[in-house]
């Protein structure tokens, strides 16, 4: 776990990639991407093994069990598009039913689900927290958590999903399976983060490095649900 303050919050970057706030009992992920094998295979695209859904719950089941949390933010593209809503397997629902039940969950919109869905809880454009804004993509606000582009970093040859945090902001890595990435050192990313961010990186501990210390890997991963 690695430890920081954003706005007087402190805050808990979690090494699975999870943010959690222990003032309010929250945590917040991003970017769940639900239903990502089934809207591929629904376009007409590759085949994937259909069992993301499931490794996503099981994760963010075992966050919810290790943090206690009360309450649950997911800044946008929880679904891989707005049908994937509607056509998540019934035992996927009602597992996702259990881990909502008794806590307030809130759903933020996404590029990918931007709209109504029938999944219960709230359902948000962004929301403010402790005088933070909580939103899906960066903006030029101080002090805001978001997510969207799915950073990862390479450091000593592996390449990892990664926070991104600086003074005033946090960016998430994506918390879903079957998820791609941006480099934390891409110029989208540079434009956001201030120069002495650092990364964390996720993984069997949460590693922060500063950013001007990861390198980036000679093939551009695949941003497979970022514009898309």
């Amino acid at each position: 776990m690695y430890h920081f303050d954003l706005a007087h919050a402190h805050l808990v970057a979690r090494r699975s990639g999870a943010l959690f706030w222990p003032d309010h009992a929250m945590l917040i992920v991003s970017d769940l991407h639900f239903g990502k094998s089934e809207r591929i295979a629904r376009r007409g695209g590759v085949l994937l093994p259909p069992y993301e859904t499931r490794a996503t719950l099981a994760r963010l089941e075992a966050e919810l069990s290790a943090t206690a949390a009360r309450q649950v933010v997911c800044l946008g593209d929880s679904f891989d598009d707005l049908a994937a809503s509607s056509e998540m397997h019934e035992d996927d629902l009602q597992w996702l039913a259990r881990l909502m039940a008794g806590r307030d969950w809130n759903w933020i919109e996404g590029n990918h689900d931007a709209g109504p869905t029938p999944i219960k809880g709230n359902h948000r454009a962004e929301m403010a927290v402790g005088g933070i804004i909580l939103r899906h993509i960066a903006s030029k606000e101080n002090n805001e958590i978001s997510g969207h582009y799915h950073p990862k970093a390479k450091l000593a040859g592996r390449a990892r999903p990664c926070f991104l945090i600086d003074a005033t902001r946090v960016i998430l890595p994506a918390f879903g399976t079957y998820t791609g990435g941006l480099w934390a050192d891409d110029p989208t990313l540079a434009a956001v983060m201030a120069p002495d961010a650092i990364a964390v990186l996720t993984g069997n501990h949460a590693l922060p490095v500063p950013l001007g210390k990861i390198g980036r890997s000679q093939t551009k991963p695949r941003a497979s649900s970022l514009s898309r």
